[in-house]
Protein backbone atom coordinates (compact mmCIF):
# COMPACT_ATOMS: atom_id res chain seq x y z
CA UNK A 1 0.00 0.00 0.00
CA UNK A 2 1.16 3.56 -0.96
CA UNK A 3 1.95 5.89 1.61
CA UNK A 4 -0.42 8.24 -0.09
CA UNK A 5 -3.49 6.63 -1.83
CA UNK A 6 -5.01 8.85 -4.51
CA UNK A 7 -8.11 8.00 -6.46
CA UNK A 8 -10.73 9.53 -8.93
CA UNK A 9 -14.67 8.43 -9.04
CA UNK A 10 -16.33 10.70 -11.75
CA UNK A 11 -15.19 14.48 -10.85
CA UNK A 12 -14.06 14.17 -6.83
CA UNK A 13 -10.27 13.54 -6.31
CA UNK A 14 -9.65 10.85 -2.60
CA UNK A 15 -6.31 11.44 -1.16
CA UNK A 16 -5.86 9.35 1.62
CA UNK A 17 -2.61 9.47 3.70
CA UNK A 18 -1.58 6.18 4.61
CA UNK A 19 1.01 5.98 7.74
CA UNK A 20 -1.27 5.45 10.57
CA UNK A 21 1.69 3.40 12.46
CA UNK A 22 3.06 6.34 12.49
CA UNK A 23 0.33 8.88 13.16
CA UNK A 24 0.31 9.79 9.70
CA UNK A 25 2.95 11.95 9.89
CA UNK A 26 4.79 13.84 7.04
CA UNK A 27 8.34 11.92 6.16
CA UNK A 28 9.99 12.42 2.65
CA UNK A 29 7.32 9.84 0.65
CA UNK A 30 4.22 11.33 1.99
CA UNK A 31 5.75 14.63 1.19
CA UNK A 32 6.56 13.55 -2.22
CA UNK A 33 3.40 11.74 -2.73
CA UNK A 34 1.10 14.38 -1.41
CA UNK A 35 3.19 16.94 -4.05
CA UNK A 36 2.16 14.92 -7.12
CA UNK A 37 -1.25 14.10 -5.91
CA UNK A 38 -2.08 17.93 -5.56
CA UNK A 39 -0.46 18.20 -8.93
CA UNK A 40 -2.76 15.59 -10.29
CA UNK A 41 -6.10 17.51 -8.88
CA UNK A 42 -4.82 20.63 -10.70
CA UNK A 43 -4.26 19.17 -13.98
CA UNK A 44 -6.82 16.54 -14.68
CA UNK A 45 -9.24 18.59 -16.37
CA UNK A 46 -11.88 15.90 -15.18
CA UNK A 47 -11.25 16.65 -11.27
CA UNK A 48 -13.75 19.24 -9.67
CA UNK A 49 -13.32 19.27 -6.33
CA UNK A 50 -10.69 16.85 -3.82
CA UNK A 51 -11.05 15.39 -0.60
CA UNK A 52 -8.54 14.48 1.72
CA UNK A 53 -8.36 12.05 4.85
CA UNK A 54 -5.92 9.98 6.70
CA UNK A 55 -6.24 6.27 7.54
CA UNK A 56 -6.54 5.03 11.26
CA UNK A 57 -7.40 7.86 13.81
CA UNK A 58 -5.32 10.64 13.28
CA UNK A 59 -5.49 12.82 10.29
CA UNK A 60 -2.04 13.79 10.34
CA UNK A 61 0.72 14.48 13.08
CA UNK A 62 2.87 17.07 10.92
CA UNK A 63 6.51 16.25 10.03
CA UNK A 64 8.60 13.16 11.04
CA UNK A 65 10.77 14.11 13.20
CA UNK A 66 13.23 11.85 13.02
CA UNK A 67 13.33 11.74 9.02
CA UNK A 68 11.73 14.97 7.60
CA UNK A 69 13.28 17.84 9.84
CA UNK A 70 16.60 16.29 9.88
CA UNK A 71 17.10 15.96 6.23
CA UNK A 72 16.01 19.08 5.64
CA UNK A 73 18.19 20.69 8.82
CA UNK A 74 20.73 19.15 7.06
CA UNK A 75 21.59 16.48 10.30
CA UNK A 76 20.77 13.26 8.31
CA UNK A 77 22.02 12.11 4.89
CA UNK A 78 19.95 11.24 1.90
CA UNK A 79 19.02 7.45 2.27
CA UNK A 80 16.88 6.13 -0.30
CA UNK A 81 15.23 8.22 -4.27
CA UNK A 82 12.11 9.94 -1.55
CA UNK A 83 15.31 12.03 0.36
CA UNK A 84 17.17 12.73 -3.05
CA UNK A 85 14.02 14.04 -4.46
CA UNK A 86 12.78 16.21 -1.41
CA UNK A 87 16.76 17.67 -1.41
CA UNK A 88 16.67 18.49 -4.85
CA UNK A 89 13.46 19.91 -4.99
CA UNK A 90 13.06 22.28 -1.84
CA UNK A 91 8.98 23.24 -2.76
CA UNK A 92 7.64 19.79 -2.65
CA UNK A 93 7.19 20.33 1.14
CA UNK A 94 5.37 23.23 0.44
CA UNK A 95 3.46 21.88 -2.19
CA UNK A 96 2.56 18.62 0.30
CA UNK A 97 1.29 21.36 3.01
CA UNK A 98 -0.82 23.42 0.13
CA UNK A 99 1.35 26.70 1.16
CA UNK A 100 2.28 28.09 -1.53
CA UNK A 101 0.80 25.93 -4.24
CA UNK A 102 -2.31 26.39 -5.23
CA UNK A 103 -4.55 23.13 -6.51
CA UNK A 104 -7.21 25.62 -8.17
CA UNK A 105 -9.98 22.88 -7.60
CA UNK A 106 -11.71 23.19 -4.07
CA UNK A 107 -10.42 21.10 -1.19
CA UNK A 108 -12.26 19.40 1.20
CA UNK A 109 -10.70 18.30 4.69
CA UNK A 110 -12.16 15.10 5.77
CA UNK A 111 -10.48 14.76 9.09
CA UNK A 112 -10.44 11.65 10.81
CA UNK A 113 -8.62 12.60 13.72
CA UNK A 114 -6.06 14.98 15.34
CA UNK A 115 -5.05 17.61 13.20
CA UNK A 116 -1.44 18.96 14.75
CA UNK A 117 1.52 21.01 13.39
CA UNK A 118 1.68 20.41 9.84
CA UNK A 119 -1.62 18.19 9.53
CA UNK A 120 -3.10 21.90 11.04
CA UNK A 121 -1.29 23.60 8.53
CA UNK A 122 -2.00 21.14 6.14
CA UNK A 123 -6.24 22.02 7.16
CA UNK A 124 -5.37 25.52 6.65
CA UNK A 125 -5.03 25.25 3.13
CA UNK A 126 -8.18 23.68 2.68
CA UNK A 127 -11.38 25.46 1.58
CA UNK A 128 -13.96 22.99 3.18
CA UNK A 129 -13.33 20.93 6.55
CA UNK A 130 -15.19 18.26 8.49
CA UNK A 131 -13.82 16.20 11.34
CA UNK A 132 -14.77 13.95 14.00
CA UNK A 133 -15.93 14.93 17.46
CA UNK A 134 -12.90 13.66 19.62
CA UNK A 135 -9.77 15.33 17.05
CA UNK A 136 -8.46 17.96 18.62
CA UNK A 137 -5.90 20.66 16.63
CA UNK A 138 -3.08 23.10 17.13
CA UNK A 139 0.37 23.91 15.92
CA UNK A 140 2.66 22.61 18.89
CA UNK A 141 6.21 23.45 17.33
CA UNK A 142 6.66 26.55 19.45
CA UNK A 143 6.68 23.70 22.32
CA UNK A 144 9.88 21.99 20.57
CA UNK A 145 11.52 25.41 19.92
CA UNK A 146 10.92 25.45 15.97
CA UNK A 147 8.62 27.57 13.80
CA UNK A 148 5.08 26.53 12.25
CA UNK A 149 6.15 27.49 9.12
CA UNK A 150 3.94 25.86 7.04
CA UNK A 151 1.96 29.39 6.80
CA UNK A 152 0.50 29.58 10.08
CA UNK A 153 1.53 32.86 11.32
CA UNK A 154 -0.08 33.81 8.21
CA UNK A 155 -3.17 31.89 8.12
CA UNK A 156 -4.30 31.36 11.75
CA UNK A 157 -4.83 34.94 12.52
CA UNK A 158 -7.42 35.60 9.64
CA UNK A 159 -8.86 32.25 9.90
CA UNK A 160 -9.58 32.41 13.83
CA UNK A 161 -9.95 35.32 16.17
CA UNK A 162 -7.14 37.08 16.50
CA UNK A 163 -6.09 35.94 20.11
CA UNK A 164 -7.48 32.69 20.32
CA UNK A 165 -4.41 32.35 16.81
CA UNK A 166 -2.24 33.92 18.89
CA UNK A 167 -2.51 31.48 21.65
CA UNK A 168 -2.35 28.56 19.98
CA UNK A 169 0.78 29.87 18.09
CA UNK A 170 2.42 31.07 21.54
CA UNK A 171 1.50 28.41 23.84
CA UNK A 172 1.16 25.25 21.35
CA UNK A 173 -2.04 23.99 23.18
CA UNK A 174 -4.65 22.41 21.29
CA UNK A 175 -8.33 22.93 20.72
CA UNK A 176 -11.42 20.70 20.82
CA UNK A 177 -13.43 19.99 17.32
CA UNK A 178 -16.17 21.56 18.75
CA UNK A 179 -14.16 24.61 19.79
CA UNK A 180 -12.70 24.49 16.27
CA UNK A 181 -16.61 24.34 14.78
CA UNK A 182 -17.19 27.57 17.33
CA UNK A 183 -14.80 29.70 15.95
CA UNK A 184 -15.44 28.83 12.28
CA UNK A 185 -12.44 27.16 11.86
CA UNK A 186 -14.53 23.54 10.88
CA UNK A 187 -18.10 23.27 8.78
CA UNK A 188 -19.08 20.23 10.36
CA UNK A 189 -18.20 17.93 13.31
CA UNK A 190 -19.81 14.68 12.96
CA UNK A 191 -18.87 10.79 13.24
CA UNK A 192 -18.98 9.71 9.46
CA UNK A 193 -16.38 12.49 8.10
CA UNK A 194 -16.45 11.00 4.55
CA UNK A 195 -20.21 11.12 4.01
CA UNK A 196 -19.88 14.49 5.33
CA UNK A 197 -17.36 15.31 3.09
CA UNK A 198 -18.40 13.32 0.02
CA UNK A 199 -22.14 15.52 0.46
CA UNK A 200 -20.61 18.53 -0.27
CA UNK A 201 -18.41 17.16 -2.51
CA UNK A 202 -21.09 15.90 -4.57
CA UNK A 203 -22.99 19.25 -4.57
CA UNK A 204 -19.59 21.30 -5.71
CA UNK A 205 -19.39 18.64 -8.85
CA UNK A 206 -22.64 18.81 -10.00
CA UNK A 207 -21.97 23.21 -10.58
CA UNK A 208 -20.55 24.65 -12.78
CA UNK A 209 -16.43 23.83 -12.56
CA UNK A 210 -15.48 27.97 -14.52
CA UNK A 211 -17.22 28.81 -12.15
CA UNK A 212 -16.85 27.37 -8.97
CA UNK A 213 -13.09 27.83 -9.43
CA UNK A 214 -13.26 31.62 -10.63
CA UNK A 215 -15.60 31.85 -6.81
CA UNK A 216 -13.02 30.28 -4.91
CA UNK A 217 -9.88 32.30 -6.78
CA UNK A 218 -11.65 35.64 -6.17
CA UNK A 219 -12.42 34.98 -2.27
CA UNK A 220 -9.05 33.73 -1.66
CA UNK A 221 -7.32 36.94 -3.50
CA UNK A 222 -9.18 39.16 -2.19
CA UNK A 223 -8.25 38.42 1.63
CA UNK A 224 -6.77 40.98 3.06
CA UNK A 225 -6.91 43.84 0.06
CA UNK A 226 -8.91 46.89 0.76
CA UNK A 227 -12.67 46.91 -0.94
CA UNK A 228 -11.91 49.21 -3.41
CA UNK A 229 -9.20 47.02 -5.08
CA UNK A 230 -10.74 43.85 -4.30
CA UNK A 231 -14.08 44.43 -6.06
CA UNK A 232 -11.99 45.67 -8.73
CA UNK A 233 -10.18 42.14 -8.40
CA UNK A 234 -13.38 40.90 -8.40
CA UNK A 235 -14.52 42.46 -11.89
CA UNK A 236 -11.02 40.79 -13.36
CA UNK A 237 -11.97 37.50 -12.10
CA UNK A 238 -15.51 37.28 -13.13
CA UNK A 239 -15.87 38.82 -16.39
CA UNK A 240 -14.89 35.78 -17.83
CA UNK A 241 -16.88 33.58 -16.65
CA UNK A 242 -19.74 35.14 -18.52
CA UNK A 243 -18.53 34.54 -21.66
CA UNK A 244 -18.48 30.52 -21.12
CA UNK A 245 -20.19 27.80 -22.97
CA UNK A 246 -21.29 27.08 -19.01
CA UNK A 247 -22.49 30.33 -18.22
CA UNK A 248 -25.09 29.83 -21.30
CA UNK A 249 -25.48 26.33 -20.24
CA UNK A 250 -27.17 27.30 -17.14
CA UNK A 251 -29.52 29.92 -17.57
CA UNK A 252 -30.98 27.76 -20.50
CA UNK A 253 -31.34 24.26 -18.13
CA UNK A 254 -33.10 26.85 -15.41
CA UNK A 255 -35.63 28.16 -17.99
CA UNK A 256 -36.17 24.31 -19.91
CA UNK A 257 -36.29 22.98 -16.29
CA UNK A 258 -33.80 20.50 -16.12
CA UNK A 259 -30.43 19.74 -14.74
CA UNK A 260 -27.69 21.55 -16.41
CA UNK A 261 -24.81 19.51 -18.43
CA UNK A 262 -21.75 21.59 -17.56
CA UNK A 263 -18.27 20.58 -19.69
CA UNK A 264 -16.35 22.99 -18.15
CA UNK A 265 -15.95 25.41 -20.84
Amino acid sequence: MALVDYEVEGHVAKITINRPEAKNAINPEVACRLTDAWHSVRDNPEVRVAVLTGTGDVFCAGADLGRLVPLISGNRSAEDEWDERMLADRTILETALLREFDPVKPVIAAINGHAIAGGMEIVQGTDIRVSVPEAKFGVQEVKWAIFPAGGSTVRLPSQLPFAVAMELLLTGDLITADQALGFGFLNKVGEDVMSLANNFASKIAENGPIAVQAIRKSARACLGVNEQAALKLETEISEPVFQTEDAQEGPRAFMEKRVPIYRGK
